[in-house]
């Protein structure tokens, strides 16, 4: 049984909080195997542009930063991207408080920083139409002639090691492939290409959750049943 408990949003993002009873799950029936899943809080967020210019995002970060060990976080991707920044932010709240313990849904696109987001989860849940991007940043600097070389270098370096880590690291695309970012090409990918590379590792298809691997059969009975 879950009861909502919170609401908390930004100008672009949503966050919902839950209370969750502990519950017991069936594992092995026959054998009287069973899980338990503790009392826990899951932390739902909706998120969008990553544009937060007037208010920013420190409540919905403090909020996150309250988390317990049992407590989950699940994001619901509808984004064309935005700054970095929060990206990183967002970056730096998993790795702090819910290391292998977010899902992530793409609903319904995933372009540059939400294509990132998407592949920071352990887990990523997908739909027959979602819509998928990767591409290398764009920005400007300003400042002093002789600063802004040294600038652009160094943010170049950080930025370009953040995609490699959450990117290439996890062998979403090749090693070839990021180069080819990194001097312009956008890669642009549907459902079955997202499994195929295993970014995605489910799929909802009309109110099922399938493995990637179990999509990837179904839409091969379907191209044979047509």
């Amino acid at each position: 049984m879950t009861s909502a408990k919170k609401e908390l949003s930004s100008e672009q993002h949503t966050l919902y909080i839950e209370s969750v009873n502990e519950k017991k799950s069936v594992i092995d029936k026959s054998k009287n195997i069973y899980k338990i899943v503790p009392k826990h809080r899951n932390y739902r967020l909706f998120i969008g542009r990553f544009k937060e210019l007037k208010k920013g995002l420190h409540a919905v970060f403090n909020e996150l930063l309250q988390a317990q060990e049992n407590d989950t976080l699940e994001f619901r991707i509808n984004s064309g991207g935005g700054f970095i920044v929060e990206g990183q932010q967002f970056y730096n709240i998993i790795e702090e408080k819910f290391p292998n313990n977010v899902t992530a849904y793409l609903d319904n696109v995933g372009y540059s920083m939400g294509a990132l987001l998407f592949c920071m989860a352990s887990k990523r849940v997908v739909f027959p139409h979602s819509d998928f991007m990767f591409h290398n940043y764009s920005g400007g600097a300003f400042g002093k002639g002789g600063e802004l070389k040294s600038k652009i270098k160094h943010r170049s370096k950080v930025i370009e090691q953040f995609f490699y880590d959450i990117i290439v690291k996890k062998g979403f695309l090749s090693k070839v492939e990021f180069e080819k970012m990194l001097i312009g090409q956008d890669f642009w990918m549907d459902t079955k290409e997202l499994c195929k590379r295993g970014i995605a590792t489910h799929v909802i298809v009309n109110g099922k959750e399938l493995t990637a691997k179990e999509y990837l059969k179904y839409l091969k009975r379907k191209k044979k049943g047509k």
